[in-house]
C-alpha cells in the first residue's frame, strides 16, 4: 500500500519538474501557443494569426484606430486591424467603452431584434450608435468601406447599397458619386444619417466626404 500510494506524488513531482522546466512546451501545441516571445502579453500565435509581429512587444498600438489597443484586441479576441470586427457599423472601441449595455463587440446584433448594433440608439437620444460615434473621433478612424466607393459600410447599410459591390445597381456611376439612393436630394456620398453637421465623421472631417481624404 505504502508503494502504490507513494508512486502517484511521485509521477506527479516529476511531471511539475518537467512542465516547469519547458519540456511539455516542446510538444505540446497548446503549450507552443502560449509562448510570447516579446513578452507583451499577447500570444505569439494570435499575434501571427492577426497580423503583428511576436517579436516585438506592440501589446499599446491600435492600427486600427478604433479606441482599442492590441492587448485589449487580444483579451477581447477582437481584430486588431479591424475597427469593426462583427460588422455592425459600431466600432469595436465604442462597443466597448460607451457603456451601453444593448451592444456586444462580437455580435452584430446583440438584442436579436434584427436591427444591427450600430442602426439602435441605445441613449435614446435620437442618433444611432454609429452616427454618434462617429461625432467624437477623428479622420484617422474612419469607417470601413469595403468596397472602396467612398461611402462607408455603415452608411451603405442605411441607404440600401451594397458594401461589397461599388455600383450596386449597375448603372454604370459608383453609389458615392451622383447617386441618390434615398431620393432626399443628397448624394450620397454627402449623406449624414442624423443630420447633425454635415459629415458623419464629426468636426474634425468637415469639409471632406463620409470617409474622409486622409484615410
Amino acid at each position: 500500500m505504502t508503494f502504490m500510494s507513494s508512486t502517484p506524488r511521485k509521477v506527479a513531482a516529476v511531471s511539475a519538474v518537467l512542465a516547469a522546466s519547458g519540456v511539455f512546451s516542446i510538444s505540446s501545441p497548446a503549450f507552443a501557443g502560449a509562448r510570447d516571445w516579446d513578452n507583451d502579453g499577447m500570444t505569439n500565435r494570435w499575434e501571427i494569426s492577426h497580423g503583428l509581429n511576436p517579436h516585438r512587444a506592440n501589446a499599446g498600438a491600435n492600427p486600427d484606430h478604433d479606441g482599442l489597443r492590441n492587448l485589449a484586441e487580444f483579451r477581447l479576441d477582437t481584430k486588431p486591424h479591424d475597427e469593426d470586427t462583427d460588422n455592425d457599423g459600431d466600432d469595436d472601441g465604442d462597443e466597448v467603452q460607451d457603456g451601453l449595455g444593448g451592444t456586444d463587440v462580437d455580435d452584430p446584433d446583440t438584442d436579436n431584434d434584427g436591427i444591427e448594433d450600430g442602426d439602435e440608439d441605445g441613449d435614446h437620444d435620437g442618433v444611432d450608435n454609429e452616427d454618434a460615434d462617429d461625432l467624437d473621433e477623428a479622420c484617422v478612424a474612419d469607417d470601413d468601406d469595403t468596397d472602396g466607393d467612398d461611402v462607408a459600410d455603415e452608411d451603405e447599410n442605411d441607404i440600401g447599397t451594397s458594401v461589397r459591390d461599388a455600383d450596386s445597381d449597375d448603372d454604370g456611376v459608383d453609389d458615392a458619386a451622383d447617386e441618390d439612393s434615398d431620393g432626399d436630394g443628397v448624394t450620397n456620398v454627402d449623406e449624414d444619417d442624423q443630420g447633425e453637421d454635415g459629415d458623419d465623421q464629426g468636426d474634425d472631417c468637415q469639409g471632406q466626404d463620409d470617409q474622409g481624404e486622409n484615410n
